[in-house]
């Protein structure tokens, strides 16, 4: 039970990825906070249903005073913040153009969810790590920051812009004993998602393991950096995408 009693923050815990991180945490003892645009209560009922501890709240993470409240009310309840899985993107309903035909609200949307949220998150969970002595924050990238992505530059740059600023909030934290790291998924196939076939063989043929990646892939790995075990690693990228990537 390497999180019993630990307060872990996911932002986007109502999707489906969320959940599997939720699932893991709580699995190992964690309380888990779910603050979402979408209600996450079926996950937490699925948490409270094995015997753990859960909550979610509405929370719009591009709005500063909706994350601070949401990082306050988690607090208050948990006694603290020990882990923030910063999970919450613009993803799934991005409008996909060339980029010299993006719309600039498009961009903005992009940058203010998948950037802007993660730096506020991360600037409401520090109070509580800083009197607390130490912390983990995890920012989730994306292979596409990596290889570059056709007609979503606006996503591709966000997902980017999360692992600089993963090293430079390491280097402003570490007298703190707080970690900040990053994770770099693949292309994952979450449960229910209607994939094109030939676009997924693609992907898997690109990998070093030939098989399609699911969001239970990216749990060890969050867990890892968020638990004891890791307590020397900061400013770090994990690439978990079969080995379609060599990050080095």
């Amino acid at each position: 039970m390497r999180f019993q009693d630990k307060s872990v923050i996911i932002t986007g815990g109502g999707g489906k990825i969320g959940k599997a991180y939720a699932l893991g945490f709580a699995k190992e003892g964690a309380k888990v906070a779910l603050p979402d645009i979408a209600s996450a209560d079926p996950v937490v009922k699925a948490i409270r249903d094995m015997g753990g501890t859960a909550i979610s709240m509405a929370c719009d993470v591009s709005d500063e005073k909706s994350v601070k409240s949401m990082v306050d009310e988690v607090a208050r309840q948990f006694g603290g913040v020990d882990v923030l899985v910063n999970n919450a993107a613009y993803f799934m309903n991005v409008k996909k153009s060339p980029f010299w035909e993006m719309e600039v609200d498009e961009f903005d949307k992009a940058m203010a969810v998948n950037v802007r949220g993660s730096w506020l998150c991360a600037k409401a969970a520090f109070p509580y790590m800083k009197k607390q002595g130490k912390g983990k924050i995890i920012n989730i990238s994306s292979g596409t920051a990596l290889n570059g992505g056709q007609n979503y530059i606006h996503y591709v740059t966000s997902k980017g812009a999360l692992i600089a600023m993963t090293r430079a909030m390491a280097r402003e934290v570490g007298d703190y004993n707080i970690c900040v790291n990053t994770v770099c998924p693949g292309f994952v196939v979450t449960e229910g998602r209607q994939v094109d076939p030939a676009f997924s063989a693609n992907r898997i043929a690109n990998r070093a393991l030939k098989r399609v990646q699911v969001e239970n892939d990216l749990v060890g790995t969050v867990l890892f950096l968020a638990s004891p075990e890791s307590d020397f690693m900061t400013g770090q990228l994990l690439n978990v995408d079969g080995g379609a990537h060599f990050v080095g």
